[in-house]
């Protein structure tokens, strides 16, 4: 691979640690990226050099700190391609992203017996606060069905589409499988009818170039620490049109105006969604990740990832009693897998023991286990950092878990 890996691992100190003396091959990607040293290092430059209070200081660590932050405002502008700055609302990640729109635009647009599209293939996150708000509203959910590969029946998508639809809420890329919707056609049908359109994009930010102008959704969300950034630090972007006709989310300091017993005026956007103190050395470090990011380039990331599933692929095809779920035609670098006889548990455990780490269990996604018939899978996310040696060692790992349940 012309990818040069090697100088990009040197930025991640966690990936020369080792983990039961075994050297650490972190294959847990789609759960938490690791963090480049330029991240690390801006969250200690902010709390030595700048910790202060944002927005409402006049002295110089307030008016240092302020700037940092919306200079991190500025730099997720740019990278997903918003048309303003204004539309960039920092929130704790994907979920209260989520979770403010549900509560915002939902509870105010949807009444009893709307409808909001959702998808099988759908992290918790944007399940739950769906059926929370259609108890809320006495709305209905619809699924849109997915085939054995995994992928969406966007015909079945287009037939639930009706009158009746207020929302569409569908993942950019599926956690658990990899699949790579197909967004543009997703969104240009429900506008077709009227219907905005939320984007769950934790799972596409990181390896895929987002440009949400140019993909016309409504809203789109993604958290940092799936990002290379730090954790409790995410986005939700949004039309700016549809945000100022949106009700605060959340009450307290910095989302108002001006306060008193008679009642309350609220602040501009952003700021009206960012109640209270932010986390401020969280959105600095997320500015940090994406430059970072930038420097290394989402076109030479995508295809060195590429590079890394074909082969994690076509080698874990070859394990005896190893079946991959979710075989779609456009993936991330991410491969769910079973193996006949093993819990997927047993596999990680074993794994961990020879410093590999993967994620097991329903990843969040127990609808979509439920879809393709098993409890679980064992899970192996790439990223840009990963190499090819790796993956060898992985299936060389799992040979050894054969070995333990006596496998032939």
């Amino acid at each position: 691979m012309s990818f040069n890996v090697h100088a990009v691992r040197e930025n991640f100190p966690i990936l020369s640690m080792k983990v039961h003396d075994h050297p650490l091959i972190y294959l847990d990607n789609a759960a938490t990226t690791q963090k480049p040293r330029s991240v690390i290092e801006s969250l200690g430059t902010y709390y030595s050099a700048h910790n202060a209070n944002i927005h409402r200081g006049v002295h110089e660590l307030s008016q240092k700190a302020t700037a940092a932050h919306e200079e991190a405002r500025a730099k997720v502008c740019r990278f997903i391609g918003a048309a303003s700055e204004r539309e960039i609302i920092f929130v704790r990640g994907t979920t209260e992203a989520i979770n403010l729109v549900a509560q915002s635009y939902g509870r105010n647009n949807i009444g009893p017996d709307d409808e909001i599209i959702i998808s099988e293939m759908e992290h918790h996150s944007n399940i739950v606060p769906w059926q929370i708000l259609c108890e809320q509203t006495r709305a209905h959910l619809r699924v849109i069905p997915v085939t054995d590969s995994g992928e969406l029946k966007i015909d079945e998508y287009k037939r639930l589409l009706g009158k009746r639809t207020k929302l569409v809420a569908i993942t950019h890329v599926s956690n658990a499988l990899g699949t790579i919707n197909p967004i543009e056609e997703i969104i240009s049908a429900a506008h077709a009818q009227g219907v905005p359109v939320l984007i769950d994009g934790a799972q596409a930010v990181a390896h895929l170039k987002v440009d949400v102008r140019a993909l016309d959704c409504d809203f789109y969300a993604f958290s940092g620490h799936k990002l290379f950034g730090p954790t409790g630090i995410g986005v939700l972007y949004g039309k700016e049109s549809f945000l100022k006709q949106m009700p605060p989310y959340q009450s307290g300091g910095d989302m108002i105006r001006s306060v008193s017993f008679s009642g309350t005026t609220y602040n501009e956007l952003p700021f009206k969604f960012e109640a209270g103190t932010p986390d401020i050395a969280g959105a600095i470090g997320l500015g940090a990740a994406i430059d970072f990011i930038e420097g290394v380039g989402l076109e030479a990331i995508g295809k060195y990832e590429q590079e890394l599933l074909n082969a994690a692929t076509e080698k874990l095809s070859r394990v005896n009693g190893l079946t991959i779920l979710g075989t779609a035609t456009h993936k991330a670098a991410v491969v769910s897998f079973v193996i006949k006889g093993i819990h997927p548990h047993d596999i990680g455990t074993i794994l961990d023991r020879h410093g590999i780490a993967i994620r097991t269990g329903h990843h969040c996604a127990q609808p979509l286990m439920e879809r393709l018939g098993v409890p679980a899978t064992a899970r192996a996310s790439f990223a840009f950092y990963n190499t090819a040696e790796e993956v060898d060692v992985l299936v060389d790992g799992l040979a050894k878990a054969q070995e333990v349940f006596g496998y032939e």
